[in-house]
């Protein structure tokens, strides 16, 4: 904990970078990606800062050299929709849709990450070509496994890749299978609700060998929440029922009373520490498979009432979980003021360090202060204004979008809704 606290004790805001160009990428540029437009996704490799903004512009920004290195958008009709950085081969994916086929199909695109350091963000290839990504169709990249599933809704098939080098591994085609969950080494299969029970599948992630068929019991006229896949656990929610852990190995069956386990509206599941993450109503919780509240975390309130997960950061240990929060925890309801980023310890829900505007008002001397254990604050007084950087600071904790931490580089990158990043650093 103090380690933590201690990376994080003077970090302040030390630079700004601009999404936005007016005149667009490209001279044929669609008239909405000129437009300013909110964050909505971070992702950063080596020492190269990706921002994606609503409108389907991103940008890549160098660390090393504070400035713009060029657009990902790689033809004037693309609006991006996503990112991905594969470690396996350094290099990042894009997902997007054109104007040309009326923004309909999914297109995945790599680029090496060494092309995109020398403004060269053309020089990837086009994935997946093979497949029709029309909605509901989909592709879902699983770091965790190293694997990528596609859905083509037109002929009802998913496939499996390998994301190191792309090549097709197995196909699944089942017209009754309505929906696929990935977990360490393996896929839970969920087909249509049939008469009193779910039939579920669960089979290797590696070559779609089926391990276990079974059916689980349901109340027949109640909704199901959720359905979860946790290595051996399954979890299974019906509305206003208790919530059931299952041991697929055994068919050991836990129950948590529906007054103590209401229905999230995300998860998060902690594979190193065989825990998982509740969000509702802007609290976090921890829980085991137990059906045990583990956490539930102290000033730690979230600033958005919808879950967003790009706007929270769990390290790759799993011991912290890095936050866009109300800044003050009691007032729940205090909209249009700055909020603040948290750092909170996961297994103890302690608070270990915050990121806040020490002053009421937006003055170019506001300073980030960062809070740590037992009540000692440290506090940066010195002006953070230079010329790159022309917010505040509590104008750059006002209406965050999407928050990354980069865990080698040990800094954190916010964006706005005006489409701006901001670098805090110590």
């Amino acid at each position: 904990m103090s380690d933590a606290q201690e990376r994080f004790r003077n970090i302040r805001l030390q630079e700004e970078y601009d999404t936005h160009d007016p005149k667009g990428h490209c001279a044929m540029v669609l008239p909405f990606l000129k437009k300013r437009s909110k964050i909505i996704e971070i992702v950063a490799a080596r020492d190269i800062v990706f921002a994606l903004a609503q409108s389907g512009i991103c940008a890549a920004f160098s660390r090393e050299k504070n400035e713009r290195i060029c657009f990902l958008n790689v033809s004037p009709d693309e609006v991006i929709r996503s990112l991905f950085y594969n470690k396996n081969n350094d290099s990042l994916i894009t997902v997007s849709v054109y104007a040309s086929d009326n923004f309909s199909s999914l297109k995945c695109r790599t680029t090496r990450i060494e092309y995109i350091r020398r403004g060269k963000p053309d020089a990837g290839f086009a994935l997946f070509e093979s497949e029709s990504l029309k909605w509901p169709g989909f592709v879902e990249f699983d770091d965790v496994n190293g694997k990528v599933l596609t859905y083509s809704a037109q002929d009802s098939i998913y496939k499996v890749f390998d994301l190191k080098n792309y090549t097709m591994l197995y196909s699944i085609s089942d017209k009754n299978v309505q929906e696929i969950k990935i977990s360490p080494g393996i896929m839970l299969l969920i087909f249509m609700k049939a008469s009193g029970h779910v039939p579920l599948k669960i089979l290797s992630i590696e070559d779609g060998t089926v391990l276990k068929s079974f059916n689980h019991l349901l109340h027949r006229n109640k909704k199901v929440d959720f359905i979860e896949q946790f290595n051996e656990k399954l979890l299974v929610k019906q509305e206003n029922e208790n919530l059931q852990i299952l041991d697929v190995r055994n068919s050991e069956l836990t129950e948590v009373s529906r007054t103590e386990f209401m229905t999230p509206s995300a998860f998060i599941f902690l594979y190193e520490n065989q825990l998982f993450l509740t969000f509702r109503n802007r609290t976090v919780a921890v829980w085991n498979f137990r059906g045990e509240l583990v956490t539930s975390f102290n000033d730690h309130l979230l600033w958005h009432p919808d879950c967003n997960t790009n706007n929270i950061y769990i390290t790759s240990d799993q011991d912290l979980i890095i936050s866009y929060c109300k800044a003050d925890s009691d007032d729940p309801l205090s909209e249009g003021k700055a909020g603040s980023i948290n750092i909170s310890n996961i297994l103890t829900g302690k608070c270990l360090a915050k990121i806040k505007a020490t002053s009421g008002k937006a003055t170019d001397d506001c300073s980030a202060s960062c809070s740590g254990l037992g009540g000692r604050s440290c506090n940066s007084k010195k002006r953070v204004q230079a010329s790159s950087i022309r917010s505040t600071v509590a104008e750059a904790l006002e209406d965050i979008t999407a928050l990354f931490y980069d865990e080698e580089r040990n800094e954190i990158y916010t964006g706005n809704r005006l489409g701006l990043v901001h670098v805090w650093s110590n």
